[in-house]
């Protein structure tokens, strides 16, 4: 099986988007057990089905990614992607309200940090200028936001954003054609591994704020593990039409 697992904010505030060190501190235990593979995004894209291989990416670069991810991170040899709200660097996430339920106030990363990140193995990737809900946005705008940020991360850090995150998972096929034309691949936030006839520019991802219970990683691949994303994905897509 492969998956993206995605992580917000490693802390202890109980939010939708935290998970505390303990936690993160078990699933880095796991990960790097040899069980699974540990490639970036786009290196994951070319694995086969029949592989169990996973992608770490971080959300929002927080500034607790640089002070408790990735130092456990980098002890076990392992990779992860950020990715870079870039008009945000610096300063907090003051963006919206997460939809569905409450986010901390939390510190971003600098533009001097994220490069020494960069050079100590992390892939950075975009994630907007200002972290809007791309389904309102069009035309230059909408370019402004995708491709905007990745010549941010390009002159501020040297790196080249191949993945880019949609804020929120949300996107329409605009912003997915914006993508195409400045990125190699993007990430959603669908609860599910991926899929051999997944589009690049639409892959799913693992939330780690849902793997507990069966879905814990230590099951990851097994039958249960499965089945219960599968679950949590239907009641998630129950919620938001019932919000629609």
């Amino acid at each position: 099986m492969r998956a993206i697992l995605t992580y917000h904010s490693i802390d202890t505030t109980g939010s939708v988007i935290s998970i505390s060190p303990e936690v993160f501190d078990r699933h880095v235990r796991w990960i790097a057990s040899s069980r699974v593979a540990v490639v970036s995004v786009p290196e994951l894209l070319q694995r086969s089905d029949d592989d169990d291989a996973v992608a770490i990416t971080f959300d929002d670069a927080y500034t607790n990614f640089a002070s408790v991810a990735w130092p456990r991170l980098r002890d076990h040899g392992l990779t992860a992607t950020v990715f870079v709200p870039t008009a945000f660097t610096g300063k907090a996430n003051t963006w919206a309200e997460l939809p569905g339920g409450h986010m901390p106030r939390l510190p971003i990363l600098g533009w001097h940090e994220l490069a020494r990140l960069c050079e100590e193995g992390v892939s950075l990737g975009a994630h907007t200028r200002n972290h809007p809900d791309l389904r309102g946005l069009s035309g230059q705008a909408l370019d402004d936001e995708i491709a905007g940020s990745v010549e941010d991360v390009r002159r501020e850090t040297g790196a080249q954003a191949a993945a880019f995150a949609y804020p929120y998972g949300f996107w329409t096929s605009h912003a997915a054609a914006a993508v195409r034309r400045a990125c190699v691949c993007a990430v959603t936030t669908e609860l599910r591994p991926l899929a051999r006839q997944d589009d690049p520019y639409l892959l799913p991802r693992l939330d780690s704020y849902y793997l507990n219970g069966t879905a814990r990683i230590e099951n990851f691949g097994r039958a249960g593990f499965r089945g219960c994303l599968l679950l949590r994905l239907a009641l998630r897509r129950l919620r938001q039409r019932i919000r629609a």
